[in-house]
């Protein structure tokens, strides 16, 4: 049951969080930042979201940047789903370099 809820609750801040990087980096031309997975912990009081950016080589630059605005995106998740959760968790931000790992692996491969 508790594995349930915590599925739901990842869906739905996946889906918000994906919006809110959306509108914000459509000002940036040429830069793409979407949510891959994320976890909720047992109690709902953190959750890990793990993002993509393409290019790459700006993805350090940007998540150092979304993790000096975490407070201002927290906030703004909580007027999104004020209304589906409580509490809205803690938000802590990986880089997923899962796609530049099997872009290696295919260039390997072709040698």
């Amino acid at each position: 049951m508790q594995e349930t809820r915590q599925n739901k609750i990842a869906r739905l801040l996946q889906k918000e969080l994906s919006t809110l990087f959306q509108e914000q980096t459509r000002s940036m031309h040429g830069v793409m930042v979407s949510v891959t997975r994320v976890k909720i912990s047992p109690d709902l009081s953190v959750c890990t979201a793990y993002i993509s950016i393409f290019p790459s080589e700006r993805g350090e630059e940007l998540l150092q940047n979304i993790n000096r605005n975490n407070a201002q995106l927290r906030y703004a998740l909580g007027q999104r789903v004020r209304h589906q959760l409580r509490i809205v968790p803690e938000l802590r931000f990986y880089i997923d370099d899962s796609l530049d790992y099997i872009d290696r692996i295919d260039e390997l491969l072709k040698k």
